[in-house]
C-alpha cells in the first residue's frame, strides 16, 4: 500500500512511522511512504504557505496556490489517477473500525493535512474526495489524525502483523468492546485468572467471552450496543 501524505510539517510523521507495527510493514514491503511538503511549492521566499483570512477573524488559513501545486505534481510523478484525496477535518465523517476495514483494501491514499485555523475553501471544492475527523476535538493540525488512520489501516494489511487473528478479533471489529485477557502468572498479588480460561473447554471460553464483551459495551458504550442489535437484527 503506498501512502502519500500533504503537509506543511513532513518531519512530524517521520519518527513515529518508523516505529513497532508500521515499520516492520515497511521491511516487509508491504507499505510505502511519501511525504510531501507544501512549503517546497510556495514561490515567495520565505515559503509562506499561509496568510490571514478574508473578512478578519483569528488564526491563519493555508493558502490555495502552494497546494493546488502540490497535489498537481504529486499525482502527476507518481500516476496516482482516480486516488481520492482524504482531507482531515472536524467537519468530516466520523472515523470508525469500519471505515479503517474500507479503506485498507485501498492500493493507495492521499492525505491533506489541514494545520492553522483551516484550508482555503477552494482547495477542498478541487481536490478534497473525502473528509475523516478522529472525534469530536481538535488538534493542532491533521497530521496526528492522518497517523492515527495509518496505524489503524496497516495493522489489519495482510502480513503486518504476525497473528492476523490478533487483529480480527480487536475491539469494533465485531461491532462490540473486546472482552478481559489475561497471561502468566496463573495468580498475581492474589488475584487469579478466572477459572473458566482455564479449562481448556473451548466452547464455554467463547461464550464467557461473547458475555463479557456484551457487559462491556452495555456498561462503557450503549451506543455501540445499540447498534450491534441493529445489525444482529437486520441478519
Amino acid at each position: 500500500m503506498e501512502f502519500h501524505v500533504v503537509t506543511a510539517f513532513p518531519k512530524f510523521l517521520e519518527s513515529p512511522l518508523n516505529e513497532s507495527i508500521i515499520k516492520r510493514a515497511q521491511a516487509r514491503g508491504l507499505v510505502t511512504f511519501h511525504f510531501h511538503d507544501i512549503r517546497d511549492y510556495a514561490t515567495d521566499k520565505h515559503s509562506k504557505v499561509d496568510d490571514y483570512p478574508y473578512g478578519g477573524g483569528a488564526g491563519m488559513i493555508l493558502k490555495p496556490e502552494p497546494i493546488f501545486r502540490c497535489i498537481e505534481d504529486i499525482y502527476s510523478k507518481y500516476n496516482l489517477g482516480d486516488t481520492p484525496v482524504t482531507l482531515m477535518s472536524a467537519s468530516g465523517e466520523l472515523y470508525s473500525q469500519k471505515k479503517a476495514v474500507e479503506l485498507s483494501l485501498r492500493e493507495k491514499m492521499v492525505f491533506l493535512c489541514g494545520h492553522y485555523k483551516g484550508i482555503d475553501e477552494r482547495v477542498i471544492e478541487q481536490w478534497v474526495d473525502e473528509e475523516i475527523s478522529i472525534g469530536d476535538y481538535i488538534l493542532t493540525g491533521g497530521e496526528l489524525a492522518a497517523m492515527v488512520i495509518i496505524d489503524s489501516v496497516v495493522r489489519l494489511l495482510p502480513g503486518a502483523i504476525g497473528d492476523i487473528d490478533s487483529a480480527e478479533t480487536d475491539s469494533f471489529q465485531s461491532g462490540l468492546l473486546d472482552h478481559p485477557h489475561y497471561t502468566r502468572p496463573e495468580v498475581f498479588e492474589g488475584m487469579a485468572v478466572p477459572s473458566v480460561l482455564l479449562s481448556g473447554n473451548h466452547a464455554e471460553i467463547e461464550k464467557w467471552r461473547y458475555n463479557w464483551s456484551l457487559q462491556r459495551t452495555q456498561e462503557r458504550r450503549k451506543d455501540l450496543l445499540q447498534k450491534y442489535r441493529e445489525t444482529e437484527e437486520l441478519d
